[in-house]
């Protein structure tokens, strides 16, 4: 009796609690509150976009509405980055401000990974150090493009340049480019990468062609083609990779 009395009273300050604004809950309920006393981590993703918001509409708290928010993107923050302007305007209680706050603080995310360390000492030895380096950039793009890190001989990065931008299938790819900002650069080591919008992981037959012309005309030049790598969103909505280097293809 005493355990149903209690889950009555549960679900009881639950229903009081929907019928209240935020600035109505305890303070260890409300979003802002709850980040000064257990700091940032304590918090959902639903309450860090519920302070994004800063209110709700009638009927509607701010962590309503950032419930549905996320729920148009299957709970993922990697797909809620890829929403448009145009698709976040629809969800009701989003104006053009919260819209834009919204889109601001997702990108500033990315940007934040995409970051390089003061140090000239970036080092990039593996697939996975180049991925880290290069998704931030390219994982949630909806187009595709062609980048390309060129290194030292010890693949210390020189720079990194955006060679070619295309459609959501295909781009093109002009490999006197490469190698011309490779001679520039002094790079002895490069890296190719591209993505694939469509979220698949698989090397093309265009990829694989391409491939080993740059690898052929590096070796004339004596620039290494140490790596390519595909990058896309997985089905589970997170940032994965294909090597060409882990699977064989160099």
């Amino acid at each position: 009796m005493y355990l149903c009395s209690k889950i009555q009273d549960i679900q009881k300050d639950m229903e009081n609690k929907k019928c209240l604004t935020v600035k109505e809950w305890a303070n260890d309920d409300k979003p802002r509150e709850k980040m000064l006393l257990y700091g940032k981590k304590g918090l959902s993703n639903t309450e860090l976009i519920a302070i994004l918001l800063r209110s709700g509409l009638p009927g509607k708290t701010a962590v309503d509405v950032a419930k549905e928010i996320l729920s148009t993107a299957d709970n993922k923050l990697t797909t809620l980055s890829q929403l448009d302007y145009s698709h976040l305007a629809h969800i009701k209680g989003l104006g053009t401000a919260k819209v834009t706050t919204l889109m601001a603080a997702l990108e500033l995310g990315w940007r934040m990974q995409g970051e390089i360390s003061d140090s000239n000492e970036l080092i990039l030895n593996d697939s996975t150090s180049i991925f880290n380096y290069m998704a931030p950039l390219m994982v949630d793009l909806d187009h595709e493009e062609f980048w390309v890190v060129y290194m030292s001989i010890r693949n210390k990065v020189i720079t990194r340049q955006r060679i070619a931008v295309g459609g959501q299938t295909e781009t093109p790819v002009d490999i006197r480019i490469i190698f011309r900002k490779a001679l520039e650069n002094k790079a002895v080591h490069i890296a190719l990468l591209h993505n694939h919008p469509s979220g698949g992981l698989h090397p093309s037959s265009i990829d694989c062609k391409l491939t080993k012309q740059l690898v052929e005309a590096g070796n004339l030049l004596q620039i290494k083609v140490t790596e390519h790598i595909i990058i896309a969103l997985g089905a589970t909505g997170k940032a994965d990779y294909y090597s060409f280097h882990d699977n064989g293809l160099l």
